[in-house]
């Protein structure tokens, strides 16, 4: 079962927005840029023994959706055993690679996919041997 694990804030200002974020919420950020390859805060949103997930801010790959568009969301990723079968699945249900597998080095593999609404989501095969 591909429970939800993770979310991305995409961002303009990371400084701004982790002053709004931790102002607002009281959340608490790590530095993942060197896995990430870019601009990329882990978002610690609660205590461990709360219900719910931990997430990020991330730097904004393109310009933000325009005014008045139906939805300006969040990247959510889906934790997987197996990622290979994950995206074969994906691919056989009609989603596309909307970014291809990668490593997050020492820690996982991941990817994103675009769903048959368009949606884009991530998933997420924990590995400490990725590289």
């Amino acid at each position: 079962m591909g429970r939800l694990i993770h979310f991305e804030i995409h961002v303009d200002n990371m400084e701004r927005a982790k002053k709004f974020y931790g102002e607002v919420f009281d959340w608490k950020f790590e530095d993942w840029s060197e896995y990430a390859g870019m601009p990329y805060f882990g978002a610690v949103t609660g205590d461990e023994g709360q219900m719910g997930i931990n997430g990020a801010l991330m730097q904004r790959q393109s310009p933000p959706p325009q005014a008045n568009q139906p939805l300006n969301g969040y990247a959510c990723t889906m934790g997987v055993g197996n990622y290979d079968e994950t995206e074969a699945k994906i691919i056989e249900n009609g989603g596309k690679v909307a970014m291809p597998k990668y490593a997050l080095p020492g820690m996982a593999w991941q990817g994103y996919f675009i769903d048959t609404e368009g949606n884009i989501f991530g998933i997420h095969q924990p590995d400490a041997n990725a590289k």
